[in-house]
């Protein structure tokens, strides 16, 4: 059971630190793209964050022969029609940071009061084998969008998405802290449950 590899199909170490850390007590290697030598990557054409995780995971399967996890996140801002959505990543342009695109987010709602300035936070996760989807999950978490940044942890739009009921943005509370009650940790806390039956499946078997 120890033997079984999972790879994380994202670049980004903020994701992939998120990952490793909720499924670090489960007996499963842990990879990202970051480890391999991947030299073609995804092209991100989904029209919704499910299509682009299905994407990535049925991608990389091509050249990974055990689980693959294809995560999708981003934000939807009510007040903008749901943007940015599947471009949050690169909200601000081909050379976008998160300090641009969270500059760009505020710039937009300059003038709109917090009332208005509904958002939320969502991720899709979709787990491969040999190219057959597992299982597949969608979460998210409702908040608001602050006027400028606040916190220091995490990463992306963490800074400016405040979260009502703790009051705090993400970037105020601790790894810990978000991973209870994010969008991510949400999905990940239903992954790993599905992990912990597949993985005691596999060693009954």
């Amino acid at each position: 059971m120890t033997d079984t590899k999972l790879l994380l199909a994202t670049t980004n170490q903020g994701k992939t630190r998120e990952i490793k850390n909720f499924l670090r007590s489960l007996p499963v290697h842990v990879f990202s793209l970051r480890d391999l030598k991947i030299r073609s990557f995804f092209e991100e054409r989904g029209h919704t964050f499910l299509d682009n995780a299905r994407g990535k995971s049925l991608f990389y399967g091509q050249e990974w022969q055990d689980m693959i996890l294809g995560e999708d996140s981003g934000l939807e801002i009510d007040v903008l029609s749901g943007a940015p959505g599947i471009v949050s990543a690169r909200f601000s342009g081909p050379a976008a940071t998160d300090e641009k695109n969270i500059l760009k987010v505020l710039d937009m709602l300059e003038k709109v009061p917090l009332k208005n300035r509904q958002a939320k936070f969502i991720s899709c996760m979709v787990l491969t084998r040999q190219g057959k989807v597992l299982t597949q999950i969608q979460e998210e978490v409702q908040g608001f969008i602050t006027s400028e940044k606040r916190g220091r942890h995490g990463f992306g739009y963490d800074p400016i998405f405040y979260y009502p009921p703790l009051q705090k943005t993400f970037a105020e509370l601790s790894p810990e802290e978000k991973n209870t009650i994010s969008h991510r940790g949400r999905a990940l806390k239903r992954l790993k449950e599905y992990l912990d039956k597949w993985l005691t499946t596999l060693h009954d078997a």
